[in-house]
């Protein structure tokens, strides 16, 4: 890649100085934090005039040296993933009493519209219509849902980025909203049997969702009632019901640790404890005929195991195995029916589904023969049925979305992903290898190219990973990717440690002590690549966001060698200061994922020696891409942008360097999706700059 074109902002250097556990570290970007910054996460026009000048200093430059030089390569690879997009895509109903829910796209528009028809047949009732609800201001559609008596429907809304959302009530017999709102709270709600009342859950001063009222349809929501409140501000609280609808389900967890208390929804009143919580002990429930089925780790089942209680003395001394612990096969789901019990799991790196029937306890497996691919399910409105969902993809296959009959054990195909602009499966090559890591471990790396590719290391590489929260990379279909398979690029995927491919200890080998296990697995996949000759040193661009924005720190301040050019999203950069910031949404609730520096000096030592804005050098690094959000409430937009303030004050090439900040969104970036297909686009742009590829033919 040239050098840029256009000479680059310079943040301001002003002292600011922290010591911790006897250490003092100099901080000269802290200024870029602002103050006020739960202020800004709702009123982004709050933010301080001089960072807001450094950010949009910052933007102008990219806008300069990249984005208006490559707009037409930008507008091609736009035009060719919104081509493999069918734009007036309706989903498949979702049966509920007399009605089939659903939603649809229309060609052009960005956001899905939700309608429902009869059961029986008749005309469709369009719900909501998230495109007249948009406007042309950022619209993050935080989901609806329809009351019990199929009267009402409610839908939230953020309007900022910043995931505060509004909660609205439609009158299904008028169409309209009734005016009656709930704001600031912390996505959708959860109706009461009877209807009349929604249960949310709404955050305290540092945006920690922490507490549960219930609206009562029709008075101020200043009086609703606090049915529960957590104190620990490491612990986050949701909401949800269970699928036979007898319960409303409160959850109280942090990353390793989980408790459950329930509401009756008919009765309402007061909530009920199911177990207290226990460090590292996780649980998950589902009712059937007042027997809880329990998806937990109790007891060492590291891998997750199934068991049952009775709900009206549900503590963890009376629990009893039904699916015992099998180490190495890792639970991931599970939906519990009338008659049958269905898991989701993952064995040797690949999902199968498993269906029981309770009435006689058989057991069968559905199937896949593909050598990489990504599996899902998923349960309707409906409790007493014989029928679960499930879609299946893999890198080379588009998504395919099928009715399992659990009496009969038949597939049928409902929807099958089209790809307007046309795609082959057989032109394309998906193959699961192995990448030894520094201690011997086997990395799986997902590789999708164009077949024919010749293995004598001149193709370039996008390498992805993440690597945190036990959070898996599905092997699925992707019809952006193909922008850069087809222009020579060889996809892979890293499933580095940290994720759960390859079982809990995955993700336990991947965290606080083991984390710079997910950062050496990365550099081993890339190694492997290069060693196969799938491609070469400085012929791969490596791209992860968030936690895997960590990731891109990290490997590009270890080896900078290896890469063309790093794309960071959201990027996770300044992990030291953030853990070390009590006050931030995030932090106390990730100490178990990264450890705590404040109260354990060996847990600042560890996080100072990975942290990337911390081990910035004077070195050579290759050029890189920084995307924020200005109302990001989970990566804050000052860790990206104090980390390239540094980059650009320490490092000793030419090699460009780019942040771009969205001014009006969150963590999720643009709203829209054709809008986030240009996002897309322009980092894809700027891995084809970085191997000389960003021409147009």
């Amino acid at each position: 890649m040239t050098s840029p074109i256009t000479t680059p902002p310079v943040a301001e250097r002003r002292q600011h100085a922290t010591t911790t556990h006897g250490i003092t570290r100099q901080d000269p970007y802290h200024w870029l934090r602002a103050d006020n910054w739960q202020q800004v996460m709702q009123e982004p026009e709050a933010l301080p005039a001089d960072i807001r000048a450094y950010l949009e200093a910052e933007n102008a430059y990219f806008e300069e040296a990249f984005e208006t030089p490559h707009a037409d390569l930008r507008e091609t690879i736009f035009e060719e993933i919104k081509g493999r997009i069918k734009e007036d895509e309706s989903g498949i109903p979702s049966a509920d009493g007399p009605w089939a829910y659903n939603s649809r796209m229309e060609e052009g528009k960005q956001y899905p519209i939700l309608v429902r028809t009869p059961r029986d047949g008749g005309a469709e009732q369009i719900l909501l219509d998230c495109n007249i609800e948009a406007g042309d201001d950022y619209f993050g559609f935080g989901g609806g849902d329809h009351s019990p008596s199929h009267k009402l429907f409610a839908w939230s809304a953020d309007r900022a980025g910043s995931e505060y959302y509004t909660l609205h009530i439609r009158d299904l017999t008028t169409g309209k909203d009734t005016g009656e709102v709930i704001e600031n709270i912390a996505g959708g709600g959860v109706w009461s049997a009877d209807s009349s009342a929604i249960y949310y859950s709404e955050y305290d001063d540092n945006h920690r969702p922490f507490r549960v009222r219930r609206h009562v349809l029709g008075t101020p929501q200043a009086d609703d009632e606090i049915v529960y409140e957590e104190d620990d501000p490491g612990f986050f609280v949701g909401v949800d019901e269970t699928l036979n609808r007898k319960y409303i389900v409160i959850d109280a967890h942090d990353h390793q640790t989980s408790e459950f208390w329930l509401i009756d929804a008919e009765k309402g009143g007061a909530p009920h404890l199911v177990a207290p919580r226990v460090t590292d002990r996780e649980y998950d429930l589902e009712d059937r005929d007042g027997t809880f089925y329990i998806l937990t780790n109790a007891n060492g089942a590291e891998d997750f195991k199934i068991v049952t209680v009775a709900a009206e003395n549900p503590a963890a001394e009376n629990w009893v195995d039904l699916v015992p612990h099998r180490p190495g096969v890792l639970i991931l789901d599970i939906i519990l029916l009338q008659h049958h019990l269905v898991r989701l799991e993952r064995f040797e790196g690949l999902p199968r589904i498993v269906v029981r029937n309770l009435d006689d306890g058989d057991e069968w497996t559905v199937k896949f023969d593909e050598e990489a691919y990504s599996l899902g399910m998923s349960a309707g409105f409906e409790f007493d049925t014989t029928t679960i969902r499930f879609t299946y993809s893999s890198p080379t296959t588009p998504s395919r979305t099928y009715d399992l009959d659990l009496v009969t054990r038949a597939r049928t195909l409902l929807k099958e992903q089209v790809v307007p602009s046309g795609h082959n499966p057989e032109d394309y090559e998906t193959r699961r290898i192995f990448a030894e890591a520094a201690d011997g471990e086997r990395v799986p790396v997902t590789l999708l190219y164009r077949k024919g590719l010749k293995l004598d290391g001149s193709a370039p590489a996008l390498l992805y990973g993440y690597g945190a929260y036990g959070m898996a990379m599905p092997a699925s279909f992707s019809v952006s990717k193909l922008s850069l398979v087809d222009r020579g690029f060889v996809h892979a995927t890293a499933h580095v440690r940290g994720g759960m491919e390859k079982g809990y200890a995955w993700y336990r080998n991947g965290r606080r002590e083991h984390k710079v296990n997910t950062f050496t697995d990365f550099i081993a996949a890339a190694e492997t690549l290069i060693a196969l000759g799938y491609t070469s040193k400085r012929r791969i661009v490596a791209e992860g966001g968030s936690a895997g924005g960590l990731l891109m720190g990290a490997v590009t301040n270890m080896r900078p060698d290896l890469w063309a050019g790093v794309i960071a999203e959201v990027p996770f950069v300044d992990v030291l200061n953030t853990m070390l910031d009590a006050s931030l949404p995030l932090t106390p609730p990730e100490w178990p994922e990264w450890g705590n520096p404040i109260g354990d000096k060996a847990a600042y030592e560890r996080i100072a020696g990975y942290a990337p804005y911390e081990q910035v050098e004077p070195k050579d690094y290759p050029p890189i891409f920084a995307l924020a959000g200005l109302t990001d409430p989970r990566v804050t937009y000052w860790e990206p942008a104090k980390w390239v303030a540094r980059l650009r004050a320490t490092k000793t090439d030419s090699n460009p360097l780019y942040l771009k900040t969205h001014m009006d969104a969150g963590h999720a970036g643009a709203s829209g999706r054709f809008d986030q297909l240009k996002e897309t686009a322009v980092s894809y742009a700027f891995a084809l700059a970085c191997v000389g590829l960003d021409t147009i033919d």
